[in-house]
């Protein structure tokens, strides 16, 4: 219990993998965008002050400065908020490979320059405890009502952005144009846990299938060692096959002991891959086999991100 007068220490709740509620509950439910991005507490005490906290219970107060004015907006208004902290690309899709040029940064001086080189963006979506009254068990139509109703509109570096009450196929297929990473599901009803990973919210990623060719591998260590940990994955361009990264999750055991037999018939010195691979312990192989993968999006980099491997594709395999 917090003592009177401060506010409370909270810790965020978590959503639950799984499918998008269907056509016959949908109504009961609120849609949101996933954004790729680091969870953040906000404790906004009313007095033009503000504090970060991650998921982890890190104090990122002197990480993101750009975020410290939503405190004065807040002035007389002592609250905490629950949001995610996001860098945008260039089309204002969230990038968490440029957010991770931000995240840990505890020098002040060294997050000042970040700031103004790579700004990050507060997405604000609940509002857990105002003006003094705590609101976790209000329903999330209730608390999102008063989160609408605290005008923060789109601030320098903050956002209300707006949630959808059913029509769950038209936001899965708004957010997977506009880049987003998933859906988020929330009941209307449900209240805030803290700490909590609950069914009452629901995640859904966007994953793109992709057909890779397999240039090389490297090894795996404990249980691995001697067989592929992950492959390196690449496409072909008009320089020839470029390294778009490597894949080792989904891959078992049976699978891992298949591909180290095909991988040592096609062994060769060289790398295949146009482009520079920064992997170490790298093992090479002609470009002949083809996988099939599936990952979320694409970084800043050009790497895949969050790439599963799901299967191997020996009817396109290359002869030439």
């Amino acid at each position: 219990m917090a003592p009177s007068g401060a506010l409370p220490i909270l810790r965020p709740m978590l959503a639950t993998p799984g499918p998008l509620p269907g056509a016959g509950e949908e109504d009961a439910w609120a849609f949101e965008a996933k954004w790729d991005g680091a969870r953040c507490i906000v404790n906004a005490p009313g007095d033009g002050t503000l504090g970060l906290v991650t998921r982890a219970g890190n104090d990122a107060t002197a990480t993101y400065p750009e975020l410290a004015s939503l405190g004065e907006r807040l002035r007389g208004r002592p609250a905490v908020l629950d949001g995610e902290v996001v860098v945008l690309d260039s089309e204002g899709r969230p990038d968490f490979g440029l957010l991770q040029r931000r995240m840990g940064v505890t020098n002040r001086r060294r997050a000042a320059g970040l700031a103004g080189e790579c700004p990050v963006h507060l997405v604000l979506f609940d509002v857990l405890h105002l003006d003094g009254r705590p609101l976790l068990e209000h329903p999330y139509e209730e608390r999102r009502a008063l989160l609408s109703g605290l005008g923060l509109g789109d601030g320098p570096h903050w956002s209300v952005p707006a949630h959808v009450r059913g029509h769950a196929a038209q936001t899965w297929e708004a957010t997977l144009r506009g880049g987003f990473e998933g859906v988020v599901a929330k009941r209307l009803t449900s209240r805030y846990v803290p700490g909590v990973r609950s069914s009452e919210w629901r995640k859904t990623k966007h994953l793109v299938t992709l057909d890779v060719v397999v240039g090389g591998w490297t090894e795996g260590r404990g249980g691995l060692a001697g067989l592929p940990g992950a492959v390196l994955a690449g496409l072909d361009g008009p320089a020839g096959l470029r390294y778009v990264g490597s894949v080792g999750s989904g891959l078992s055991g049976r699978e891992r002991r298949e591909l180290a037999r095909y991988l040592e018939v096609v062994r060769r010195d060289t790398s295949p891959f146009a482009n520079p691979v920064d992997v170490p312990g790298a093992h090479w192989a002609e470009p002949r086999l083809v996988a099939e993968v599936t990952f979320s999006g694409w970084t800043s980099a050009d790497r895949l991100r969050q790439p599963t491997w799901h299967r191997l594709r020996p009817d396109l395999t290359r002869l030439d």
